[in-house]
């Protein structure tokens, strides 16, 4: 190869990597409620760190809190236009779709159970299921209203051996992704401990079961916390196509966290990897410090961000 030549190959390969999505604040989200006590107080700390997108989940008011996708049109639609407003857009709609015990699925209780709570709890989640595609449509209306595409959705209390019933998952989010299709929406998968997906692996092995594009994953490694080294490990045996958004936990990502995960490595990997979504911060710490807590994750997750960017 001639000098000419070798100088071309450098110059391409590095404009080929300057061409890629890199980290940057544009690409860092956070879900609306684990920000702010109110919409309002969301927005201002959007404004604060430069965000562009948020997440939302449950839209919080002094004396009430309901997730978005049970609202009213004209509620979804006041705070899609205060959104757009103040200059932020809506990356993900998380929802509860599915975040239940689906009947002929047998989950562990942790305490024994009367006869007459049982029969009421069964009927109230029964009642879930059948109206599951009802759900879903609302919760399709809530993506479409806040200018978004994906919607989170879950795969049901785990059971004992929740091998023996991914076929059954697999065929009931199929189902559900011949409408999500239709909207042109995707339903991304979280793993969590309390579901049937609870691990990267157990992602990976029921996107292989669901061949429809519709259904992607939203992948939180902390969500498996204990169960798999999610980084690097569990992290090397996702569908990287199928990976259409990350989140990443308070405890995950805060300097002195115990449970801290290396967040500068999965960011680069994810990069290398050409993921092009987003990270979604969900603080989720309960101990009273929420508020306090976001900030501290958002303000390591920009300097991560900076250092790599």
């Amino acid at each position: 190869m001639t000098r000419r030549k070798l100088l071309a190959t450098a110059a391409a390969a590095a404009f080929s990597l300057r061409a890629r999505a890199r980290w940057d604040k544009s690409r860092i989200s956070a879900i609306t409620d684990e920000i702010g006590n109110t919409t309002d107080e969301s927005i201002a700390f959007a404004h604060q760190y430069g965000l562009q997108y948020v997440e939302i989940r449950d839209r919080r008011l002094p004396n009430s809190r309901k997730e978005y996708f049970t609202l009213t049109e004209p509620e979804i639609k006041a705070d899609a236009i205060l959104f757009a407003r103040e200059g932020l857009k809506v990356s993900f709609v998380n929802t509860s779709l599915m975040k239940f015990t689906w009947p002929g699925m047998d989950a562990p209780r942790r305490r024994p159970e009367e006869p007459a709570a049982r029969e009421k709890r069964l009927a109230g989640e029964k009642a879930r299921f059948d109206r599951r595609m009802e759900d879903l449509q609302n919760a399709i209306r809530c993506a479409q209203l806040m200018g978004c595409d994906k919607v989170r959705i879950f795969t049901g209390t785990r059971v004992q051996e929740p091998q023996t019933v991914l076929p059954k998952v697999a065929e009931i989010l199929g189902e559900m992704a011949t409408a999500a299709e239709k909207a042109k929406v995707y339903l991304l998968i979280e793993n969590e401990m309390s579901q049937n997906i609870a691990t990267s692996a157990e992602l990976a092995r029921i996107t292989g079961l669901i061949p429809s594009k519709w259904i992607g994953m939203n992948w939180d490694p902390h969500n498996a916390y204990g169960k798999e080294t999610s980084f690097p490990d569990g992290y090397a045996l996702l569908p990287k196509k199928r990976l259409l958004n990350v989140q990443v936990k308070g405890k995950g990502v805060m300097p002195n966290s115990p449970e801290k995960e290396d967040w500068k490595a999965i960011l680069t990997a994810l990069d290398r990897d050409g993921y092009k979504g987003r990270v979604g911060l969900e603080t989720h710490i309960f101990d009273g410090t929420l508020i306090a807590a976001a900030h501290t994750s958002m303000e390591e997750l920009m300097r991560i961000v900076r250092e790599i960017g």
